[in-house]
């Protein structure tokens, strides 16, 4: 659950839903969609993310992670995610109060594309 601004173009304005959590209080998932994470070095693309609005931490949900055939392994204090395709994903230390932080940047909404000219004197030179 991301900042409305952080998701792709194809956010699902009209998507609903109460979420459960933790504590068994309930809030409303106001939209849903995809966002693409920087973690590690690697760009990560997590679809099917909520949007909602009054919670105030960005939460990954392991069992949605499992329901997108990712494999999740906890040992030592670490959590270890891989894709069955990719191998290994992302990797997070547990902290003092037992939670899996992330650390992530957030890919900007549009791409930019450059084009790289290079220049060789010696082959015109030659010609």
């Amino acid at each position: 659950m991301v900042p409305k601004v952080f998701f792709f173009s194809d956010l699902d304005e009209t998507f609903r839903q109460s979420l459960k959590l933790g504590d068994n209080s309930k809030m409303m998932v106001m939209r849903k969609g995809k966002i693409r994470l920087q973690v590690g070095g690697m760009t990560q693309v997590i679809t099917e993310v909520y949007f909602a609005p009054e919670l105030k931490n960005n939460l990954l949900s392991v069992g949605q992670l499992q329901e997108k055939g990712l494999t999740i392994l906890i040992r030592n204090g670490m959590c270890n995610i891989y894709h069955p395709m990719r191998g290994f994903i992302m990797q997070s230390r547990m902290s003092a109060n037992r939670m899996f932080v992330v650390l992530a940047s957030v890919m900007p909404q549009t791409t930019t594309c450059f084009q790289i000219v290079t220049k060789n004197n010696l082959y015109l030179w030659n010609c």
